[in-house]
C-alpha cells in the first residue's frame, strides 16, 4: 500500500490506522462535493469553514436521513464512520463550534461525556453490562 502524504501504512498489516485512517480519508473525499480541500481546518482558528457547518448541520438532523446512521455518513460525506467521528469529536472542542451553535456542540459534549462515563464504568465493573 502506497504511503499517503509522506506517512506509511502501519508495517504488520499494511493498513492505516488512527489519524492516518483519519486523514487518508478527508485527502480522499476532499474532491467530493460540498467538502473544502483536506487539512483546511486542521489547527486554524477562526470561523468554521463548510466541512465543519456541514458535520454540524448533519448532526442536528441525521435522524431524518433515512437508514443507518453510517450508511447515512457514508451518503453524505463519502468517508467511513470513524474518520467521520473523528472529526466530530475534535469539532465539538472547537471554539468556532461552540460559537456557531452552542446548543447543539453542548448537547454532542453531555453525549460524549456520557459514554465515556459509562465505558469507564463497564471496564471498573466485575460483571459485565446487564448483569445480575
Amino acid at each position: 500500500m502506497p504511503s499517503v502524504m509522506g506517512r506509511s501504512p502501519v508495517p504488520a498489516s499494511g493498513e492505516l490506522r488512527g489519524e492516518h485512517v483519519e486523514n487518508y480519508a478527508w485527502e480522499q473525499a476532499a474532491g467530493a462535493p460540498g467538502l473544502p480541500e483536506a487539512g483546511q481546518r486542521a489547527g486554524a482558528a477562526g470561523p468554521l469553514g463548510e466541512r465543519e457547518r456541514s458535520v454540524l448541520a448533519f448532526e442536528r438532523q441525521w435522524w431524518r436521513h433515512a437508514g443507518a446512521k453510517e450508511e447515512a455518513i457514508r451518503r453524505e460525506f463519502a468517508v467511513g464512520p470513524t474518520a467521520y467521528y473523528q472529526l466530530l469529536s475534535r469539532l465539538i472542542d472547537d471554539p468556532a463550534a461552540i460559537a456557531y451553535d452552542p446548543m447543539l456542540v453542548k448537547r454532542l459534549q453531555r453525549q460524549r461525556a456520557s459514554r465515556r462515563r459509562q465505558r469507564s464504568r463497564d471496564r471498573l465493573s466485575p460483571y459485565p453490562s446487564g448483569g445480575s
